[in-house]
């Protein structure tokens, strides 16, 4: 998945030139892990582009940051106001992915920061489609059990979107994929199912939806609470539960949720096809939901879409805002 540069990053309080927004190499984020971050989408409406659950992403940004003791210097308005200008600057209206990452500056080599080791912040928007590919809306992804587990409880907290977690997803995307699948699914140190490389898993079975809890070891999305919510907004019975493996191959229908995959239907797994090897009712029907959100089908019930004006500002008028 790669994508085109825009104009402009946000970068503790100013906006640069993207071939500018640069960070130090002995920054402590790069060598040690310590970013969190956040992933957002932006779409385009009827009635204008809009950011898709702005508060709430920017809520678990500031809660990653203080499992990690991180402290921002930027107030969440703040930072949620920078997401909007960002768009409006770039002129990102048809659609954007939209990535805060808060990471730790340049302060020696201790692994224990020290308390006033600096706290940097920066966002960049991009254009950006279908995740794992163009036709996977709607064909589907085929996708295989890794070998590589998720974290075990107490040792990394996986409800931080911290950017070392990323690295047991790099070994579970990147063994599917040398193995020819879309994606990968990990299982927990209990041999629970938990999530997918860079997403949430739903299981459909007898028209209920089932999807791995909390306590899974995994990121509690927010893609997979809007699915839940949705779900049981048209009746769909949702079953937050511990999963096993064979799961999976008794399941009539699944798929993947995240802001960057979206709703993404799993055609096969392991080899083996899921229901008729094709996206299901119970998964379109899903994603009709979702993206009823955006193309107006969907009342905005929950009060998720944060709505852009497209005034563009001055360099001026942006310095300015966050001074």
């Amino acid at each position: 998945m790669g994508f085109n540069a825009a104009q402009w990053i946000w970068q503790n309080g100013e906006f640069v030139p993207w071939q500018n927004a640069t960070v130090h190499v002995l920054s402590h984020g790069l060598h040690y892990g310590s970013t969190v971050f956040e992933g957002i989408r932006a779409y385009d409406t009827p009635r204008g582009s809009a950011i898709f659950r702005l508060r709430e992403h920017i809520a678990r940004l500031y809660d990653s940051a203080r499992i990690y003791r991180m402290q921002l210097k930027y107030t969440p308005a703040q930072v949620e106001q920078a997401c909007r200008d960002l768009i409006r600057n770039n002129r990102l209206f048809k659609g954007a992915y939209l990535r805060p990452i808060v990471y730790r500056g340049m302060s020696g080599f201790s692994l224990a920061p020290k308390p006033d080791a600096p706290i940097e912040i920066a966002i960049a928007a991009v254009e950006m489609g279908a995740y794992l590919g163009s036709e996977s809306l709607e064909q589907g992804v085929d996708a295989c059990v890794s070998s590589w587990q998720r974290i075990a409880p107490n040792t990394m907290p996986t409800l931080a979107k911290a950017g070392g977690n990323y690295l047991s997803s790099q070994l579970i995307s990147m063994e599917a994929q040398r193995h020819g699948y879309a994606e990968g699914i990990a299982v927990g140190t209990d041999g629970m199912l938990s999530e997918g490389g860079g997403e949430n898993l739903f299981l459909v079975r007898k028209g209920a939806l089932y999807t791995p809890p909390v306590g899974a070891a995994i990121l509690a999305g927010i893609t997979r609470d809007s699915i839940i919510t949705l779900a049981r907004d048209i009746g769909l019975e949702v079953r937050e539960q511990a999963l096993p493996r064979e799961a999976l191959y008794l399941a009539d229908e699944a798929f993947f949720t995240g802001t960057a995959c979206e709703v993404t239907p799993i055609r096969s797994i392991d080899g083996l096809a899921i229901g008729g090897g094709r996206r299901g009712p119970v998964t379109l029907q899903m994603q009709e939901a979702f993206f009823g959100l955006f193309n107006g089908r969907t009342r905005d019930v929950h009060g998720w879409l944060d709505r852009i004006e497209p005034e563009v500002q001055t360099e001026c008028d942006v310095h300015a805002a966050y001074a």
